[in-house]
């Protein structure tokens, strides 16, 4: 795979990765005019849960379902510039123009922690952190279920590249990639890709997962995720597909009518952790999971794919790599709402066991 790194015309940084063989070499400018990239974001931390939450008032102009010969992820054309100014593409990586979180450069005012309305009561902090856009592939048309194998194994390398790369970065304390696919979910751009976060603090949901982690370590000496894997691989009725490395299953309490969570078999902190064989053997099994996933109901599933990854500095001996997917559809034309219960409380109510969806997923495609 061949890596370049430039910048677009406002300042961003671009990094094309080729594995075609014959790939062009990426020189072409971003000729657009933009103005200087210059973002800002604040977190406020909320004084009744101690949860951050980031302010990003500059993404209500961001840009929202173009008609696809106004696809702003697409290569550039003559007389229609885009993100990308080369005029194909592999897999390339770029800074969002429209980030939650961004370079302390252009965070808010540079000031600090300080409060809002002056009082302790609520901490206030740049939202520092990074944001980038990840597209799969140049065809607008195409999904990361479409992708084949060995362009499923780049966007493995290109995800373990970025977590490297975020990684260094002295403000981030989390790195995040996902996929958000379908209107439903709430996506405004189709053309497929994904974005990774580079959070300045660990998730709420990351936090509760490795306090459970070490609540069960310091029982039972050992990790939560290996006896978890053992139990889903020796009783195997949720199971979706299984490999030498990884075994994808519908957890025992899933939230969502949908939910499928593909691990390693080995205990790794992270996706740059994961060996060669590891990451080739993921290719493959994603590869087949997706197509069980878009056979369910017979039509393309609506999903979010979140990667959990152990936190850059902290307890990443606790932390066990995994993907989960999940989808609002519970069934080819219904959605599940998050409704009083989920909204409100953080109570999930699922209409469907987790048996049954995992029957019908491996029946499915």
């Amino acid at each position: 795979m061949r890596r370049t790194t430039a910048r677009l015309a406002d300042g961003r940084e671009i990094v094309y990765f080729d594995d075609t063989p014959d790939a062009p070499v990426r020189t072409v400018a971003d000729s657009r005019d933009l103005p200087p990239f210059q973002p800002g974001s604040e977190m406020r931390r909320d004084p009744l849960t101690g949860e951050w939450v980031a302010m990003a008032a500059h993404r209500q102009t961001r840009t929202y379902k173009p008609p696809a010969n106004m696809c702003p992820l697409c290569p550039s054309e003559p007389g229609k510039l885009t993100e990308i100014p080369e005029h194909s593409y592999d897999v390339v990586v770029f800074e969002n123009r429209f980030p939650s979180f961004s370079h302390p450069v252009h965070g808010f005012h540079g000031d600090g922690m300080t409060t809002v309305d002056g009082r302790e009561l609520v901490q206030r902090a740049p939202g520092e952190g990074r944001c980038e856009v990840v597209c799969f592939t140049s065809d607008h048309n195409s999904s990361f279920g479409e992708l084949t194998v060995p362009r499923i194994r780049t966007v493995v390398d290109v995800w373990a590249d970025r977590t490297e790369a975020m990684s260094k970065l002295p403000y981030v304390a989390q790195v995040f990639p996902f996929e958000n696919r379908g209107e439903e979910i709430g996506v405004t751009l189709s053309h497929p890709h994904g974005q990774i976060y580079g959070y300045p603090f660990i998730t709420p949901r990351t936090a509760r997962m490795l306090d459970v982690a070490s609540s069960y370590m310091d029982k039972n000496g050992r990790p939560v995720m290996g006896d978890v894997l053992d139990a889903e691989r020796k009783e195997g009725t949720r199971v979706i597909e299984s490999s030498e490395h990884w075994t994808a299953f519908v957890p025992v309490a899933a939230r969502w009518p949908v939910e499928v969570h593909v691990v390693p078999h080995r205990q790794v902190p992270d996706l740059p952790a994961l060996t060669d064989d590891e990451r080739d053997d993921f290719a493959s099994l994603y590869s087949r999971v997706l197509r069980h996933l878009d056979s369910l109901y017979d039509r393309p599933l609506p999903y979010i794919a979140a990667w959990h990854q152990a936190p850059v500095r902290e307890c990443r001996d606790l932390a066990w790599l995994h993907l989960e997917v999940f989808s609002i559809l519970r069934t080819k034309d219904k959605l599940k709402y998050l409704a009083g219960s989920e909204s409100g409380m953080a109570v999930w109510i699922n209409d469907v066991t987790p048996e049954a969806v995992a029957e019908r997923l491996r029946n499915a495609g």
